[in-house]
């Protein structure tokens, strides 16, 4: 069912053929700036010869059709998708046309150059597919030495068919491969119709197979759509096990084989295997053995290198080499290649086991290689084994190295060079760039080695690049292994000989015989956490080098060059020639090969520009060409114009900064007067303390600063235009006089004689009274008398004093220097005073700048005041001394778009949002008043000059003004769109600038090739539902639609279709902008889509949406939280020419782009997020693009190279829960299929983060659940095998591995409190180990290793690093310190905790999803029950645990108390468990108010005790959050579930250590012991069964005397048990409390195991009981975290600490953050 264009309510419509959305293609008559280009004409002209082409059969054809409508009738494409692809094809070759370095003719030859090239690149990956497959490709292009029409016109009709194919695909563009096959059978067929052929049945003319209205997509989408779609039932929004059902990448990979034209046909045949549920290309299984499956090289380097350092240490020689003297220990290093290949053989058998879902009948290559690989693995295994062992029979059958022995020896080594050989060849291979393994003649062993895979080819670097970073790696890894063998392994083997060769120790408690096994069991405790950290510290140590590589890297671009406006105001003279340099267009050279002599000198200009080494006279070179000066001034004006309008400078400051343009006959560029503040009086000063000196050597010393040989020559020439045009009327005798004064003052200058003929001492007299003059000229109410009498005063100081030589009255007359006495008109200067109107602008600007420049006699410094102004005003002026491309003309710069998700985020914040207050009496406006204190003064002072009289009018007509102003400085799409639309701002000034100096110019050609260049679409997925709901969303979106020329907005339409009682729905993909002629909205385009979008992850969906609306080259996707600049955006033709040059052996196709976070004043935890974000966005990136060569996409604003990604998979990857972090996913697909990721950091793009510890926490729980998921993806596996070893290196430290080393070192830490207590309760700690130093060295390391992690080194070295570039060491070392002051260690140990336990819960059981962090400012409090829902799991209870164990350990480790040892522990273990409590409550505003605090207990136990319903929500019930925390164990594996019940028997072993130490067990070391321990927890639990029963029993008001009598049986019985067992036993009351430490754990640990078998206990009575049982454990864990909490509320003065902790910056401003949180204010008044 068809909609209509317009809504009904929109009044009469136009006809269809005047709706356009940037060019009307259909009309060439129309008046439209796009098409006064002759490129633009000459592709429509083009796509309208048809020629002799068949007219479709079925629809009649009219004149106006063109190539695409041909298309579109023969092969069932729909209108709007015709029109669509027709905008988009037209502006793409009439941009490519542009860029050429001539113009095309009329006949058009050029645009067969240019579309042969689109052609090429738009169907590169189909003639690769079609390769891959051995399949002939389908795109015929007659060989011909020159260009005709025929060509053109099937070179038009192959990239159309693409491009329609490609824009009505909906989510198959998430399958390039599909839509590749797709294509070549319907290029197939258009190759029949071109080449006329009938049908064989009928004789008749060739009719393409899909046909009729709507064809395609009804007949090939819709079928491939639904049956994704059946897939995606299958996954129950992706619960279900990824090995379960297929995903995009499965459907997409089954395109990557040759049965798909034999099995799916054309037309599509889907009786087949398409349809069934068998896995394609991979299976993704959860386990933590994907990190060895798919990084099996890293463990295998790790193991072999610790059986190597084991060897080394054993004979424990100061150093590792000085072993090898010995030849046993020779000998012993070959069992190395055991290990080897084992582990070679273990990866074997995980690939089969991973993979033998994907095993059938049809995949015999894959069964053979499987089958294969693991027979010769197993064959290497026991072949290394059985020859080693004969080595040994032989040596200790001979008693020595005898010849037989040698000879076996020799036999060993043999063996290992053959296999070794494969790797030898690989490194041969890897540095020899010509030979490329994805060559036919290395087929053979590409299979053996990765399988038969379309992608993953061609991903080697250069040698160069490869140089780099393998000698990164090798110093890494060279330091790691050092550290190991000293401070790790060979502490160990020395306690792990002692172990071996001392008696067995004696347990104090039962089970001896267990646990005494040759004291392995305590070897083993040892070992572990020093293996952990083995395995992990790799990461720490690139945590270290990493940083400062990527400082000297940022040296070397000239980062932080100009650090501050100190800084930039030395260097601003250098500024002008720098912006002409960079920002605008070269003239081109007539010489096209430049010599190389020239080549230098030009090398030699652009380093001197940039190092800020040219002298002044090139400014003087400026100051004769007004043309480029002109230009300086409209772009430095315009960037200080965007700053008042952003209200982050006043109007005081605008006039300081701004430019003058060339006015009043001034000779020299007049620079801002921040700039010149002093300066006149400077040399002032100079030419009165040198009254003698000559002209010369005063002017030689003036002209040392061009700012001071500016503001004298300026000064000097505004006077006297001032003077002689402006205040005296011509023709008069006082106009003579001045005429006279000034041409002597100019003859002096002129021969040098000025020292000579004026006294130098009489200038600050002049100076006076200039001023008094220019004081008086700019009061409103000017006094005539005054200025007559300042004017005599000044004529009589110049006239008697700064002449040298004293003149009479007559020789003035003579002179004409003095008035006639006899003449008329009264005294001098009377009636010949002339004033400019009020209106008159251009005279009071001068005016006042003239004034600035006589007045100041400070330099200003701190001009601009605002922080932000300063801060993007000195990267500005840094960024243009950087190493960056030259821009082109507008006309000839790269086309490009921007692309924006949006969902059901803030669009502009209400009235009511902002007058809203909280609990506090607070409103977000008073909120953004207070930290943004100068910003509102600034908007205030706009307002007032816009019209607005009283304050109460910012809530009337100010309204829309004060929305946006707050709206711009939270994370809205208002800021978002600002930002982006600064781009058509930037493109129509820089494009009049281009051809300024051209006189047939109009602004209209400006604004039409700004819209030719740059488009930004919303893709508002839910716009028709806010419309529909009449969400004030929809509004507010239409009023950025109306005021942004170049936005467009696509979103998804609903439409029901009224057939039968289910009411379907069908679903339209729409485009719609803001029609100015019409005044309102307009539908573009109205594309019909097979079904709903949303088969996966939201965001990459509605992404793919907005795409297909994108246009130009390039497209850069923005994230709702992103905001941008004007001078920025200045850059960008810049940025987009850096696709044309070669990075390495490639060119990009993603540019990397820094962003600068702006949300880290708001509060310390917003800092110490936007420090680390940070540095992850400029250092780390700048070493993953520049160094590693590993660089992704890790989310906004990369630029992507558009047609490489729309005919690779799109911007992002969709599948359900694997992809959830979808944004990574395109780097990775852009790796693997040979693509080029590099990072630029010369522009740089603004970036919001999370503002709250919940928001972050939230933030990191995404992430680190995503990282979880891109362990099991095809994705990392692939890259991980097929990039060379230490790019792999790279690859996993940079990504993952961050991830999953962080899990280990927590692991560590887990592993080694667990392992201490055991030695500590059973006694060995003191018997067997006592003080062997070795074993506490190994461990001393494992603790500190863990401090440096829980220090935040990952985060806080490189911020420090990136601080001391950009701002200074000394200030660098300063923020860090205050971050300490601030608790950043806290904050960075809390992160590291919710990145450990969501990471490795998504890896063994799943239950990654999307969450919404949300970006609202933090000024509430959050209740301590949300705060339980959030950490409970994640920090709270592993802190008790942590901190039970510390405490028994200190109970009853005496021994070790006293020790160093025993301090470091604890002050390490300690630091974890205080930072994973306290942290939400120190980083909560009001977090330690008693009030809140008693409050919040309140809410706690409410909410504790809330039955709720079957529909209670977690924020409501308990026990609604409970279930939902153990959803991930319902979709677990069985593996997972069995890993879940092991590791909580962790706390029966806790009981079982501490029952033998109660006093009651009488030092008995009997088994029987722990079983009565366990009849007491039955005997326990029983009691508490009756007692819940009984309650419930007698539950009503008449039986409560029943429940009371029980509880006082059950006290007595309690009492009477305590008596008895105090007289007959060795009971004492301590036990009570150890009883308690042995008890709690064990119930915890019986919770933890029934949850793990809910299903089968849910439906029985113990399950209540569990639950219970479970709630009470959660009111003491409750109690336990909030008891130190209401300490530190109650005592004074603490809330004002933690206050000052979370508010420190809005300290600084007067101590308003206190007010806000702690007191009830009133608003400030406007």
């Amino acid at each position: 069912m068809s909609r209509p264009r317009f809504r009904p309510d929109s009044g009469s419509s136009p006809p269809d053929d005047e709706l356009y959305n940037i060019i009307p293609t259909d009309n060439l008559h129309t008046d439209h700036p796009c098409l006064q280009y002759p490129q633009v004409r000459i592709i429509i002209s083009s796509l309208q010869d048809v020629g002799n082409l068949r007219t479709p059969p079925f629809h009649p054809w009219l004149p106006s059709m063109d190539l695409l409508h041909w298309l579109g009738l023969f092969f069932g494409f729909q209108s709007d998708n015709v029109k669509n692809q027709r905008e988009h094809l037209v502006l793409h070759l009439a941009n490519a046309h542009m860029s050429l370095s001539h113009p095309p003719d009329t006949n058009g030859s050029f645009q067969n150059i240019v579309l042969r090239e689109f052609r090429s690149k738009l169907l590169e990956n189909y003639t690769n597919w079609c390769s891959y497959l051995g399949a002939e490709s389908n795109v015929r292009i007659p060989d011909s030495s020159g260009f005709g029409s025929d060509i053109t016109r099937r070179e038009l009709l192959y990239v159309g068919l693409y491009l329609l194919i490609w824009g009505e695909s909906a989510n198959l563009r998430f399958m390039p491969e599909c839509i590749c096959y797709i294509f070549h059978h319907m290029a197939m067929e258009l190759n029949k119709i071109l080449e006329d052929c009938t049908d064989e049945n009928t004789g008749e003319p060739w009719i393409p197979s899909i046909s009729g209205e709507n064809a395609f997509l009804n007949r090939v989408v819709k079928p491939i759509y639904d049956t994704i779609n059946v897939e995606v039932m299958r996954s129950k929004n992706g619960t279900t096990s990824h090995d379960k059902w297929r995903n995009y990448d499965d459907f997409n990979e089954y395109f990557w084989s040759k049965e798909c034209f034999h099995n799916l046909k054309w037309p599509l045949d889907f009786d087949n295997d398409f349809t069934s549920g068998r896995k394609t290309g991979f299976v993704e299984q959860r386990t933590f053995w994907n990190v060895f499956r798919s990084f099996d090289r890293l463990w295998v380097m790790l193991f072999v290198s610790l059986h190597l350092m084991c060897i080394l240490a054993r004979e424990e020689k100061k150093l590792p080499w000085q072993a090898l003297n010995d030849k046993d220990d020779k000998i012993r290093v070959l069992s190395l290649f055991i290990t080897w290949s084992g582990m070679r053989f273990l990866h074997a058998l995980l690939e089969a086991a991973m993979e033998f879902s994907r095993l059938s009948r049809e995949m015999p290559g894959l069964v053979l290689r499987m089958v294969l690989k693991i027979s010769v693995a197993a064959a290497w295994t026991c072949g290394f084994l059985i020859c080693y062992t004969r080595i040994w029979v032989q040596r200790d059958h001979d008693r020595h190295w005898s010849g037989e022995a040698n000879e076996r020896v020799t036999t060993f080594l043999r063996l290992a060079f053959v296999y070794g050989l494969p790797e030898l060849v690989k490194l041969v291979l890897f540095f020899l760039p010509c030979i490329r393994m994805n060559c036919k003649a290395f087929y053979p062993v590409s299979w053996w080695f990765h399988g038969d895979c379309f992608i993953g080819r061609g991903m080697k670097e250069g040698v160069v690049d490869s140089i780099k970073y393998i000698l990164f790696w090798v110093v890494v890894l060279a330091t790691k292994f050092t550290f190991s063998y000293f401070f790790q392994i060979k502490p160990m083997i020395s306690t792990t000989k002692q172990l071996l060769d001392s008696t067995n120790a004696e347990y104090e408690w039962g089970g001896n015989a267990i646990f005494s096994v040759s004291n392995k069991f305590i070897i083993g405790l040892l070992w572990l956490p020093v293996l952990l950290i083995y395995m992990a510290d790799t990461q720490i140590w690139y945590s270290i080098y990493s940083p400062f590589v990527g400082a000297v890297m940022g040296l070397l671009q000239q980062l932080g060059e100009i650090r501050n406006i100190e800084q930039l105001s030395l260097r601003f003279r250098f500024f002008a020639t720098a912006i002409q340099f960079n920002l605008m267009p070269q003239e081109e050279t007539k010489i096209s090969c430049p010599t190389l002599r020239e080549q230098f000198s030009e090398a030699i200009h652009r380093l001197k520009v940039r190092c800020g080494l040219r002298k002044p006279l090139e400014m003087v070179e400026l100051e004769s060409n007004q043309v480029d000066a002109n230009k300086f001034v409209l772009i430095w004006n315009e960037i200080i114009t965007t700053f008042r309008e952003e209200d982050i400078i006043s109007d005081h400051e605008v006039e300081l900064l701004q430019l003058s343009q060339h006015s009043w006959l001034i000779r020299v560029i007049r620079w801002p007067c921040f700039l010149l503040g002093n300066e006149l009086l400077r040399a002032l000063v100079l030419a009165t303390d040198f009254v003698d000196a000559p002209d010369n050597w005063l002017w030689h010393k003036i002209c040392k600063n061009e700012y001071t040989r500016c503001a004298v020559i300026e000064t000097y020439d505004s006077v006297k235009y001032l003077m002689l045009h402006v205040l005296i009327k011509r023709n008069t005798e006082e106009h003579s006089i001045l005429q006279t004064i000034f041409s002597e003052i100019d003859l002096s200058i002129g021969i040098g004689k000025f020292t000579m003929t004026f006294r130098t001492a009489a200038l600050l007299q002049v100076h006076s009274k200039l001023l008094k003059l220019v004081e008086l000229l700019l009061e409103p109410n000017k006094n005539v008398n005054e200025i007559v009498n300042v004017m005599q005063a000044l004529y009589e100081i110049v006239v008697r004093r700064l002449f040298r030589v004293k003149r009479t009255i007559r020789q003035l007359l003579e002179l004409g220097l003095a008035k006639n006495p006899t003449a008329t008109g009264g005294y001098l200067f009377e009636n010949v005073v002339d004033f400019p109107d009020h209106g008159n602008n251009n005279f009071y600007t001068q005016v006042k700048r003239l004034h600035s420049i006589l007045t100041t006699k400070d330099s200003m410094q701190t001009i601009p005041a605002n922080n932000e102004a300063r801060r993007r005003l000195a990267f500005f002026s840094n960024s243009l001394f950087m190493k960056m491309p030259p821009a082109p003309q507008v006309e000839k710069m790269i086309a490009f778009s921007v692309l924006t998700p949006f969902n059901d985020e803030d669009v502009l914040y209400s009235k009511e949002a902002l007058e809203t207050k909280n609990e506090d009496g607070i409103s977000i406006l008073y909120y953004l008043q207070t930290i943004y204190d100068d910003e509102w003064k600034n908007f205030i002072q706009r307002m007032r000059l816009e019209g607005m009289e009283t304050a109460d009018e910012i809530w009337t007509t100010k309204l829309r003004d004060l929305r946006l102003w707050a709206s711009y400085r939270g994370q809205t799409l208002a800021r978002t769109v600002r930002g982006m639309m600064y781009y058509y701002r930037a493109l129509k000034l820089l494009a009049f600038l281009d051809s300024s100096s051209e006189t047939n110019t109009t602004v209209t050609e400006k604004e039409g090739i700004a819209l030719m260049k740059y488009t930004f679409v919303v893709s508002c997925q839910k716009y028709w539902e806010h419309k529909a709901e009449r969400n004030p969303r929809a509004e507010e979106i239409m009023d950025l639609l109306k005021h942004n020329e170049a936005l467009r907005v696509s979103y998804i339409d609903q439409v029901s279709t009224g057939i039968d009682d289910n009411d379907e729905k069908e679903y339209y993909s729409v485009l719609i902008k803001y029609d100015r002629k019409l005044e309102r909205e307009v539908e573009i385009y109205r594309i019909k889509l097979p079904g709903p979008i949303k088969l996966g992850e939201g965001k990459p969906e509605n992404q793919n949406h907005g795409f297909v609306y994108t246009r130009g080259d390039a497209v850069q996707t923005i994230d709702m939280n992103q905001d941008n600049n004007f001078e920025e955006a200045l850059k960008i033709r810049n940025l987009l020419e850096e696709f044309r040059h070669h990075h390495g052996i490639r060119r990009p196709t993603i540019l990397g782009v820094r962003e600068h976070i702006f949300t880290g004043s708001v509060s310390s935890v917003a800092w110490f997020m936007s420090a680390q974000e940070t540095s992850f966005v400029t250092l780390l990136q700048r070493l993953f693009a520049n160094l590693l060569k590993i660089r992704m996409h890790y989310g906004h604003p990369d630029v992507f190279d558009r047609l490489w990604f729309m005919t690779r998979g799109g911007l992002s990857k969709a599948s359900k829960v694997i992809n959830i972090s979808e944004d990574i996913f395109a780097g990775f697909n852009c790796t693997l299929r040979g693509g080029s990721v590099t990072h630029h950091e010369y522009i740089q793009v603004g970036k919001g983060r999370d503002l709250g510890l919940n928001q972050i926490s939230t933030f990191e729980t995404k992430i680190a659940c995503g990282n979880g998921e891109q362990i099991l993806s095809r994705d990392v596996y692939r890259l991980s095998q097929r990039l060379d070893f230490f790019k792999m290196l790279s690859f996993f430290y940079t990504t993952i591995g961050y991830f999953f080393n962080t899990t280990v070192i927590i692991l560590s830490v887990y592993v080694f409190l667990w392992g201490q207590l055991y030695l500590a309760l059973s006694g060995v700690e003191n018997s067997v180990l006592g003080n062997d130093n070795n074993s506490k060295k190994a461990v001393s390391a494992v603790i500190n290793q863990e401090l440096i992690i829980q220090f935040g080194l990952f985060a806080t070295l490189p911020a420090i690093l990136e601080s001391s570039i950009e701002i200074g060491f000394l200030e660098a070392i300063w923020e860090f310190l205050v971050m300490q002051l601030q608790l950043s260690t806290v904050f960075y140990i809390f992160s590291t905790g919710t990145r450990a336990h969501f990471f490795g819960r998504t890896i063994l059981h799943g239950g990654a999803k999307y969450r919404q962090t949300g970006r609202n400012f933090v000024v509430q409090h959050t209740s301590f029950a949300e705060n339980y829902r959030l950490y409970a799991r994640s920090h709270f209870i592993k802190a008790i645990e942590f901190g039970l164990i510390l405490t028994v350990y200190a109970m009853y480790t005496p021994s070790a108390k006293v020790t160093f040892f025993y301090i470091d522990m604890a002050v390490t273990c300690w630091l974890l468990v205080l930072s994973w409590i306290f942290a939400p409550f120190l980083f909560n505003p009001s977090g330690f108010d008693w009030l809140k605090t008693v409050n919040d207990f309140d809410d706690f136990m409410n909410w504790i005790w809330y039955r709720g319903g079957v529909f209670a929500k977690a924020e409501q019930s308990w026990e609604s959050w409970w279930y939902e925390e153990q959803d991930h164990l319902l979709t677990t594996s069985l593996w997972g579930k069995l890993l879940e019940i092991i590791l909580n028997l962790r706390f029966f072993f806790f009981q079982y250590g501490i029952v033998y130490h109660l006093r009651i067990a009488g030092q008995s070391r009997s088994i029987s012991v722990y079983l009565l321990s366990w009849i007491f927890i039955f005997v326990a639990f029983g009691v508490y069964l009756t007692l819940v029963y009984v309650r419930d029993k007698y539950r009503a008001k008449e039986h409560i005397y029943f429940v009371r009598m029980a509880d006082y049986l059950l006290m007595i019985l309690g009492i009477l048990v305590i008596v008895l067992l105090r007289a007959f036993t060795a009971f004492k009351y301590v036990d009570i409390f150890t009883s308690l430490l042995l008890f709690i754990p064990t119930g915890w640990g019986l919770i933890s195991i029934a949850q793990v078998f809910r299903p089968l206990l849910r439906h029985t009575r113990l399950w209540d009981s569990v639950v219970c049982v479970a709630r009470l454990y959660d009111i003491l864990f409750g109690v336990i975290v909030m008891a130190p909490v209401a300490v530190l509320s109650w005592l004074p003065g603490f809330q004002l600490m933690q206050t000052r902790i979370l508010f420190n910056d809005a300290f600084s401003k007067g101590l308003q953050m206190f007010k806000i949180i702690t007191e009830k204010v009133h608003q400030k008044d406007a």
